[in-house]
């Protein structure tokens, strides 16, 4: 028998009551959490985005999250921050309350140490300090500030073959399950580790051995099922179960005499929604959500997850790996509820539908037409009747769906036809479905393109990125803005200039001006196609740029901002061409 424990609240409130009479000292330590559910879908937070977890997981569903990331400042520190940030220790001031609320609400963390910034700059914790029981005690520290049961390890990028940081990590798990185990704690370690198709590569099992052979034990290997870069043809779904069983087998030959059921309980998967970093040849997409999560659930195993939870939002369609959104047409929260019931086995879910539509967003000539597939999927129970409408078309435009109703599974084609009449701008045209459990809706922006002057479409990025189209990177924010709530942000790196453009048509031979305002190192904006002219500024500061030009013959132009290789990153806003 054990003996009884008086819930956190009480002894705290019990500690404050003496502590106010001088009879004790209060010291009001973090409540120890209820081991994780055999089965949890846990997505990833972004944890540098000033987002408050507790929030997001009330307005997503996601009682638990995979708070990413933990490490050191600097190369050669054996103190853990989040995100590297001196102002972000461990400690309750960072996160403390949010994840209080989370773990009173019946949900948790899963703290991440690691990550790919940290992996490839030496400050991963590990491979940033040298002394063992230094490590044991930061993965110590961060469970007994948060009351966590769980620390996943995030292992990529050049700390996969730094084998002197992968044998010093082993050790260090083996202290503190050792520590654990003395002081009556339930602690769990997962690694998360890249994958191929078939299952963890050579150096992904070296950690894993390694980890035997330090008596470490790993309770979760959740292989990331993205970004396979091996420029081969993927249907994703299908690709997170062949790098399951193929990580089912090499789990075999590392615990022999283990059952087939405890080793899937051992797997993890970890998907991207969306356009992976790779690019639009490994899209995750909706249809592809609820297959995952039926095979996780029948297969038993252990954590299902994303990357990441501010990612699970259609807000910029046809961009690969952003932070923020997704890249594909999708209502927000999408795969957050298609992965939820996984959560402790769950019973039967409702029937239920998504809607999305591909492509996402399309730009036409006063006079012409488009077209994109609307595709339904089952994201829970079973196939029902959806019926579908489309509305938000305006003055000279006709939207039809063909056919209007589908079985929850079927595709139907949305056809938008304009007239020579039609005022050129960009237009929201929602397409909802309706069923008997409910409705789901999704957004097919068409820009009908101008034929005069004065046509460049969202130059004040109010609307998102539609109509224009960015190299990775290239997303809305909120701040610095020149006027209005949103500017464009480009992002240069060593390998691209971040560039952002958008087509137009306008008057043959005709002189037009383009303006703008930016701000950052190397800013330039442009023209080019039927016309080519640029100009340029560096500045810390809003600056406005002119650039005159004269169409050709075909009067189509596209106009574009960039930044510079590995310059920083470039603001735009207020883009006009008269």
């Amino acid at each position: 028998m054990r003996p009884r424990t008086l819930p956190r609240a009480v002894l705290a409130a019990t500690a404050l009551i003496l502590a106010a009479f001088g009879l004790v000292t209060v010291n009001v330590t973090a409540a120890v959490a209820a081991p994780l559910p055999s089965h949890v879908f846990a997505p990833y937070f972004e944890a540098w985005t000033g987002d408050d977890p507790a929030a997001l997981a009330q307005q997503s569903g996601s009682k638990y999250l995979t708070m990413a990331f933990i490490q050191a400042t600097t190369k050669g520190s054996c103190t853990p921050y989040w995100n590297g940030d001196g102002n972000s220790p461990i400690a309750s001031s960072s996160f403390g309350s949010s994840i209080a609320s989370m773990q009173a609400a019946g949900g948790d963390v899963i703290p991440s140490f690691g990550g790919y910034t940290a992996d490839n700059t030496g400050t991963e914790i590990a491979d940033s300090c040298t002394d063992v029981g230094q490590i044991a005690a930061a993965y110590e520290k961060v469970i007994t500030t948060y009351g966590i049961t769980r620390i996943d390890l995030d292992t990529e990028d050049n700390s996969l073959n730094n084998t002197a940081g992968i044998d010093r990590r082993n050790k260090a798990v083996k202290q503190v399950e050792d520590w654990a185990a003395s002081t009556g704690r339930t602690v769990q370690f997962s690694y998360t580790l890249p994958t191929t198709t078939g299952g963890l590569g050579q150096s992904g099992l070296a950690v894993l051995q390694n980890a035997v052979a330090n008596g470490a034990r790993i309770d979760v290997v959740n292989i990331m099922t993205f970004d396979y870069y091996d420029n081969a043809a993927h249907e994703m779904a299908n690709d997170t179960k062949s790098a399951a069983n193929g990580l089912h087998g090499q789990l075999a030959a590392l615990y022999p005499g283990t059952s087939s059921t405890a080793l899937w309980n051992r797997i993890g998967v970890t998907e991207m929604p969306g356009i992976d970093d790779f690019g639009p040849a490994e899209t995750f997409t909706t249809a592809d959500a609820a297959p995952v999560e039926q095979w996780a659930a029948g297969t038993g195993i252990n954590t299902l997850s994303f990357w990441a939870l501010q990612r699970d939002n259609g807000g910029c369609p046809g961009t690969g790996g952003a932070g923020n959104c997704s890249g594909i047409s999708q209502d927000t929260w999408f795969f957050s509820h298609a992965f939820e019931p996984f959560t402790g086995g769950g019973g039967t879910p409702g029937n239920d539908f998504s809607v999305s539509a591909s492509p996402s967003s399309a730009a036409v000539n006063p006079g012409g037409s488009t077209t994109a597939t609307v595709r339904t999927a089952v994201t829970s129970g079973s196939a029902q009747s959806v019926a579908l409408t489309a509305s938000g078309a305006p003055s000279g435009v006709t939207a039809s769906l063909s056919p209007a109703s589908v079985t929850a599974g079927g595709t139907s084609t949305l056809t938008l036809t304009t007239t020579s009449a039609a005022a050129p701008g960009t237009y929201p045209i929602t397409v909802t479905g309706k069923a008997a459990s409910g409705s789901h809706s999704t957004t097919f922006t068409l820009t009908v393109n101008g034929s005069g002057g004065g046509s460049l479409v969202n130059g004040g990025f109010e609307s998102g990125l539609s109509p224009w189209t960015c190299q990775p990177g290239g997303t809305t924010v909120g701040s610095p803005v020149h006027s209005g709530a949103h500017a464009l942000l480009v992002a240069p790196t060593s390998s691209q200039t971040g560039e952002c453009g958008q087509t137009l048509t306008l008057q043959p031979g005709h002189a037009y001006t383009l303006t703008g305002w930016v701000q950052g190192n190397y800013a330039y904006l442009g023209v080019s196609g039927g016309a080519t002219a640029s100009t340029w500024a560096s500045s810390a500061g809003w600056t406005k740029l002119t650039v005159p030009f004269t169409t050709g013959s075909s009067g189509a132009v596209t106009v574009y901002i960039h930044g510079w290789y590995a310059q920083g990153n470039v603001y735009a806003d207020d883009l006009g061409v008269s």
